[in-house]
């Protein structure tokens, strides 16, 4: 079966047979004959099955071929990070058309938004939070949609976006064409289907608990030591057949960590969170899509708008919080039909969560191997060539001297022959330090205590004359001492200050 089997449009058809995409999946078999014809659709579905050409392509056939100017259709979905890869493939949809397809969301300035809105973009993909701040300013104007679609519905609900997604519901004719898609389908979501939709078929291409253990993705668990898992993963990232790989941390702060971490170990790694700007946001992705990345870091915030078809590896570094999150993050890989590879790392206080996880899930592994980075299992499971380490690159000097507390040249001069700093100060002229076996007597000041101005050693030479990170210590501040009886100046002997 092809789209033009479906009756899509030949425009649109030819868009996508431009990129390689000829057999729709099943929800798109089953749900664009019924969105083409109007009928309000609860479709749900597994992750990566290709939900957003399901009601993209009716909403855009629906909308014709040279729609009016002005906001049509409202696609609404949880995240910022979403919404980009919505838009980019509602625009390969459209790309023969005139159709305009404008994101809104925040973190971006409001006056490049708006005057996208102005110009007359007919499909608008956004945040709730954005969408109804422009709606209450007036700036978007919802009287006119026909079309309304809201994206991973169950994502709402556990962002608590659903009163925000029911205000922008109340801003729309109320005869308008209704899908909703969501991975599961929690009451509070039934709930808002049976308000806002007029009579609307369900349909459930696969059933979701089945799609979780799928014969191409497979699962492995381990129970891993919190200060092994870097080199663990180290080693997972130098499998055979590795290609792009996604990591899930529980924290921001851990995202931001562990991306430092690989970099510094030679891995070309990037990282999603909330910390980051929305600019850095979409660089990491663009980068991570382009292949100029292979690795990603995220928060399962970001874990929804990661569409990328040849994902060949997800690592949980930390455990999921129930089998709905696992859901979520594994299915990155494992897309489009590709086959993938879940590791999920169990720390010993999370052994009854994991528990509760395999329980729901059905995979039998309630209690994880005990896994180190040297442990022959990991090489096995994993097609990772024995031999390999946990470190592509050496740690530059500057790196590897500021974690053990002593400049580059101190390390230089310490591991010449025994005749470095030990041996009698710096050794710059007639043989000084050399073979004498006292260090060179220092100059003194004024009250006999000697000044400290040699340069060069710190607390690991033994001498401990400077501070810890290797500098010099700061010269001591002197003061004047006025005798008694209030002489001046002139009269006063200088005194350092013991």
């Amino acid at each position: 079966m092809t789209f033009q089997d479906l009756s899509i449009d030949a425009d649109m058809v030819q868009a996508l047979a431009d990129r390689g995409i000829v057999e729709p999946f099943p929800i798109q078999q089953q749900t664009i004959p019924l969105g083409l014809s109007g009928q309000d659709i609860i479709g749900q579905a597994k992750t990566g099955t290709g939900k957003t050409f399901a009601f993209g392509l009716p909403l855009a056939q629906r909308l014709g071929p040279d729609p009016a100017p002005g906001v049509k259709a409202l696609i609404v979905v949880p995240t910022r990070e979403l919404a980009v890869q919505v838009t980019e493939d509602m625009e390969l949809i459209t790309s023969n058309r005139p159709t305009t397809v404008v994101p809104i969301y925040g973190g971006k300035a409001y006056e490049g938004q708006i005057d996208q809105i102005k110009a007359g973009a007919q499909i608008v993909v956004g945040t709730p939070g954005r969408l109804l701040d422009l709606a209450q300013q007036r700036i978007l104007d919802l009287s006119q949609v026909t079309e309304m679609v809201l994206d991973e519905a169950d994502k709402m609900l556990d962002l608590g976006f659903l009163p925000d997604v029911e205000r922008l519901f109340a801003k729309t004719p109320a005869t308008r064409h209704t899908m909703l898609f969501s991975a599961t389908m929690p009451g509070q979501v039934v709930a808002l289907a049976r308000r806002f939709m007029s009579r609307p078929l369900h349909i459930r291409a696969t059933d979701v608990d089945e799609t979780i253990a799928q014969a191409n993705i497979q699962h492995v668990v381990y129970r891993a030591h919190a200060l092994d898992k870097d080199e663990v993963v180290s080693r997972i990232l130098q499998a055979e057949g590795r290609g792009k790989t996604v990591i899930f941390t529980r924290t921001k702060r851990a995202a931001s960590r562990l991306c430092e971490e690989l970099v510094d170990r030679g891995f070309a790694a990037a990282a999603v969170h909330g910390d980051m700007s929305q600019e850095a946001r979409e660089r990491a992705m663009a980068s991570f899509k382009a292949g100029k990345k292979d690795v990603l870091i995220a928060t399962d915030v970001a874990a929804r708008g990661i569409d990328v078809d040849d994902v060949t590896h997800v690592i949980n570094h930390t455990i999921p919080e129930d089998e709905k999150a696992y859901l979520h993050r594994v299915g990155r890989t494992g897309r489009a039909g590709r086959t993938g590879i879940a590791v999920t790392f169990v720390d010993w206080e999370d052994l009854h969560k994991w528990s509760l996880i395999d329980r729901a899930l059905e995979f039998g592994k309630p209690e994880p191997v005990e896994t180190y980075s040297s442990s022959p299992h990991l090489y096995s499971d994993l097609s990772i060539p024995q031999g390999v380490k946990g470190r592509l690159t050496a740690t530059p000097p500057n790196k590897e001297a500021k974690r053990e507390g002593v400049a580059p040249k101190d390390r230089e001069g310490s591991r010449e022959g025994g005749s470095g700093r030990r041996r009698g100060g710096r050794g710059r002229s007639g043989g000084q330090g050399q073979g004498s076996g006292e260090r060179e007597r220092a100059p003194r000041g004024e009250s006999g205590e000697a000044v400290r101005a040699e340069a060069g050693t710190g607390t690991h030479d033994g001498g401990g004359w400077e501070h810890h990170d290797g500098n010099a210590a700061p010269a001591r501040r002197r003061r004047r001492r006025r005798r008694s009886g209030g002489g001046s100046g002139a009269g006063a002997a200088a005194a350092p200050q013991s």
